[in-house]
This record gives structure tokens, sequence and C-alpha cells, in this order.
């Protein structure tokens, strides 16, 4: 096959190690695995796709690869809530810890279903 007909499916090996793979979902709660906040995804990015000012500020010791998935959260810690973008490595799951208070949770999802929250119904594909 050329490079113009050639199609990847993902189970093609190569399509595999190209392609970051999302551990996470819309809807789910998230914890950091370095910093004191939790959050729920609202939207996945499969690469990084911020700025490049945003993430030379990182400091290069904390500063994640851009060749995985960016999740877009709303989040909260014990003093605020804010919208936070985090790397796949640096997140894990949190569902048990109950739901995230974020006022702007409702925007986009409905109920809480014991470890994520559902996407109201007028927002599903």
């Amino acid at each position: 096959m050329n490079d113009i007909t050639e199609t990847h499916t993902p189970h093609d090996e190569k399509y595999l190690k190209e392609t970051p793979i999302a551990d996470f979902t819309v809807g789910q709660v998230v914890k950091h695995r370095m910093f004191d906040f939790r959050g729920v995804i609202y939207d996945v990015d499969p690469t990084y796709s911020n700025d490049d000012e945003w993430y030379e500020s990182i400091p290069k010791e904390y500063r994640p690869h851009k060749n995985q998935p960016f999740y877009h959260l709303f989040a909260e810690n014990n003093e605020s809530s804010y919208i936070a973008y985090v790397s796949q490595q640096n997140l894990i799951a949190d569902g048990i810890s109950g739901p995230i208070n974020h006022p702007q949770i409702r925007e986009i999802f409905g109920e809480w279903n014991e470890d994520h929250y559902q996407l109201r119904s007028q927002l599903k594909n």
C-alpha cells in the first residue's frame, strides 16, 4: 500500500505506538498525583494542545511529555474551584471520594452516579 491509501485500525501495532490512548473518560472524577486537588473531566485532548507559554511555565522537573492525553477538569481544592489542564501521567481515578462541588459542573453534567457524572442528555452524541 502507498501512503495515500494506507489506513490504520486500532489493532495495528504501528497505530498503537503512535496514538496515545486515554485512560480516563468524560464525567470521571480524578485527582492529581502530586498536588492536592480533584476534578471531573469535561474534555480530553489526545495529545497536548495548550499554548507553548503555558507548557514552558511548568518547572522542568514536573513538565510532562506532550505525546499523551491531556484532560480539561472542573477542579477544586480546599480553597477554591477552577479549571485545570492535566496530563494523563499526573492523574489517578478518585470516584470513591464522592462528587465534586465545582459551580460549572451542572452546565455539562447531570446526576452523580456513584463514581462518575452522567453527561446531560442534550450533550450526548
